[in-house]
């Protein structure tokens, strides 16, 4: 996930804004990618502690995610490891300290991942002194090493996840009798917000309230790219394989976007509505674009509000952002 952002709650509500200092080390050269690991460390140089949140884009969650920029003289590599959709509103209210790194002054917080020169993302967000969210940029010291054998790992997603959508049934994986109902209604439903959304596109040539809201300024070729990505989509939430393993409470849900027909359903798919704002099958509609054959969505912001804030201030990346399209498809409230 290219865009990183933390939400960092403050421990009182004071005037002063946080200051970060974010630092990647590890060895200088390693024999392959497999061998790599980093440690990233993000210290509070500010006079205020500071909370905050382990989102699973950043460098403070070990879940595998595209938190680092990896730069070398060939480019940057493709990304092979999951895209998560994720609340930060959810995890703010849940209570669950687990969550949380919290970082007293001078203090920091430290974490170990396995990776390959890279840097990571530096953005954070903070509760400000009004209760609203705010930003920050964390001064940065980034690393370089020398790989000297294979650029490719071993530790892609799993077997079972890579044989697509080969069949015309949907699945289950440790799934019980329940989870298997609610996910049948998520997916069928599912099926119609992009039957829907398909119609809706077919219909207009310009931009629209619903259309602009979601994915900014109208022009042509973001407006083949958004009916692209929903036609690839089409029936693909009923000819897909659910996991029902995951646990994260503050997660919906993630998927490996070069393994097209297996979705990991976590702990908050199963608390959302049906149909709605972030419902079950506005999930299955996010998780069914990052796939790289619908398109490859990222998850550059996460939220309605992000989501509109980002069709107005970049309309190139809403129509790479899997929530808006989730929001586009569930259209609640309801714009034409």
């Amino acid at each position: 996930m290219r865009s990183t952002a933390f939400v960092a709650a403050l421990a009182a509500c004071v005037a002063a804004s946080p200051s970060l200092k974010l630092t990647v080390t590890g060895p200088s050269a390693v024999t392959d990618v497999d061998n790599l690991s980093v440690k990233a460390t993000i210290t509070n140089t500010g006079s205020e502690t500071v909370k905050l949140l382990k989102d699973p884009r950043t460098v403070l969650s070990d879940w595998r995610t595209n938190a680092f920029a990896i730069e070398g003289a060939a480019g940057t590599p493709a990304f092979t490891g999951i895209k998560v959709k994720y609340s930060p509103e959810l995890a703010l209210k849940s209570g669950d300290e687990s969550k949380f790194a919290v970082i007293a002054p001078g203090q920091s917080f430290e974490l170990t991942h396995d990776l390959a020169g890279f840097s990571a993302g530096n953005v954070f967000q903070y509760v400000d002194s009004n209760g609203q969210l705010a930003t920050v940029a964390a001064d940065t010291q980034s690393h370089k090493l020398k790989v000297a054998g294979s650029l490719a790992s071993a530790k892609g997603a799993p077997n079972h996840d890579k044989r697509g959508i080969s069949r015309r049934a949907i699945g289950y994986t440790s799934c019980t009798s329940a989870r298997q109902t609610l996910i049948a209604t998520a997916a069928n439903s599912a099926n119609t917000y992009v039957a829907n959304a398909n119609t809706y596109l077919a219909g207009i040539s310009s931009g629209t309230t619903r259309y602009t809201t979601w994915f900014g300024t109208f022009t042509s070729a973001r407006f083949s790219t958004v009916k692209s990505h929903f036609s690839l989509i089409g029936t693909d939430a009923t000819s897909t394989t659910y996991d029902c393993t995951c646990t994260e409470s503050g997660t919906y849900a993630y998927v490996y976007p070069g393994s097209p027909g297996y979705v990991y359903l976590c702990g908050a798919f199963w608390n959302a509505p049906n149909t709605g704002t972030d419902s079950r099958a506005g999930t299955i509609v996010h998780e069914q674009s990052h796939f790289t054959v619908n398109g490859g969505t990222d998850d550059h912001v996460y939220g309605q509000s992000g989501a509109k804030s980002l069709a107005i201030s970049s309309p190139a990346d809403a129509v790479d952002n899997a929530d808006n399209h989730e929001y586009f498809a569930e259209n609640n409230p309801a714009l034409s």
